[in-house]
């Protein structure tokens, strides 16, 4: 069995309280439609890169951006009320452009196959 690091256990419990914070308490309204898609810690736990999504499309990844730095205060003295961690790690936020590439390559992958059902349709032979 496998053990995990530290700072994988600290970046899931980070990413659990702060998803639960963001329905609760935050009313920011760039933040409504935002989700966290994972933490990850550096090894001394001194920094946070905290990853999200917005399930909203018409809602601009850079105005969700500066709504997480409005709230850092506030999401770094909440969770340091929650989590009892000796240092408190500094957030940085990044947009998950993994996500994005997923239906990217989702998409050609649907084009490819629509392709070759279109390719490998019978044709009318004539007389």
């Amino acid at each position: 069995m496998r053990s995990y690091a530290r700072s994988e256990r600290v970046g899931a419990l980070i990413q659990e309280t702060l998803s639960a914070l963001l329905k609760k308490s935050i009313q920011d309204p760039r933040l409504a439609s935002a989700s966290i898609t994972g933490v990850k810690m550096t090894s001394d736990l001194k920094i946070a890169r905290v990853f999200f999504v917005t399930g909203d499309p018409t809602t601009n990844k850079t105005e969700v951006a500066a709504g997480f730095k409005k709230a850092k205060g506030y999401i770094k003295y909440t969770l340091a009320q929650q989590l009892n961690l000796r240092y408190m790690p500094e957030f940085q936020f990044y947009y998950d452009e993994s996500i994005d590439y997923g239906f990217h390559i989702d998409s050609v992958l649907k084009e490819i196959q629509d392709n070759d059902a279109k390719d490998s349709s019978p044709t009318e032979e004539e007389p």
